[in-house]
């Protein structure tokens, strides 16, 4: 009980100080021909926000299980997969003075989602995404790919856990393939729509960038989401059929 005190207060003190550091960068980060630097301190300010406000709604969250070595192991490994999805296959597409990117990290997203379950799998996207936006040129768009990707995971892992109970029980063949299909295709649905909508608001709001920069973002975004959702969805389901079996086998899927 203690110990959860202390978690409590160590989220609850990200939430304070993610909120202040970023009232405090702001100015110098969406000024314009702002510096890398400036950049980085105001992303990383909403990012500790948003960490601390995470870690409180999950220790807020009863019955948690004990976080098992492997879980911890399996979802550093898809987090590197998602880092790689988006830092190494990727096309960007200049948009204004910002851009928008076709990628495959969505791919691993989902996938540890259906491995780990929605919050292991979510925070694994959100790690490795957001590693990559600060490393590949999309510093500023780090806390909204952060945000997005943990409720991808959250949502795929909820579809093919509590609905279709994917991971905890037997299944035709049939059955785990259209589960396995619509559970990518609820995460990706997701962020097809909230992608751009978030995004709008974000950029104009949080980042301040110009209305009509935002809107054309918006615009292109959601063309370039929806590509990304149609690749995840099909890459991820036959990644998973296939290794499904072989996992189970071994004993290595996770229950």
């Amino acid at each position: 009980m203690k110990a959860q005190s202390w978690k409590r207060t160590i989220g609850a003190v990200a939430c304070v100080a993610g909120l202040g550091l970023s009232v405090l960068t702001r100015g110098p980060a969406v000024a314009q021909e702002a510096p890398v630097s400036a950049q980085i301190a105001y992303s990383g300010s909403l990012l500790l926000f948003l960490a601390g406000l995470v870690a409180l709604i999950a220790l807020a969250t009863p019955n948690q299980k004990p976080i098992q070595i492997r879980t911890l192991t399996t979802a550093a490994l898809f987090a590197a997969l998602c880092y790689i999805g988006f830092a190494v296959f990727r096309i960007d597409i200049p948009v204004g003075t910002e851009k928008t990117a076709f990628h495959l990290g969505n791919v691993f997203c989902v996938l540890a989602a259906l491995f780990l379950g929605g919050l292991w799998g979510g925070m694994a996207g959100a790690v490795g995404m957001t590693i990559a936006d600060l490393t590949s040129g999309y510093v500023t768009s780090a806390p909204k790919t952060f945000l997005l990707k943990l409720c991808i995971g959250l949502i795929a892992g909820i579809v093919s856990q509590k609905v279709f109970h994917l991971r905890q029980e037997e299944h035709s063949k049939r059955y785990t393939t259209v589960a396995t299909v619509v559970s990518c295709a609820a995460g990706m649905a997701f962020n097809t729509v909230a992608d751009p909508v978030v995004g709008y608001f974000y950029k104009r709001f949080v980042l301040g960038v110009p209305q009509e920069v935002a809107t054309v973002w918006a615009k292109i975004g959601a063309t370039t989401t929806l590509v990304n959702a149609v690749i995840a969805v099909v890459v991820a389901s036959v990644f998973y059929l296939s290794l499904r079996p072989a996992l189970k086998h071994a004993n290595l899927m996770q229950q």
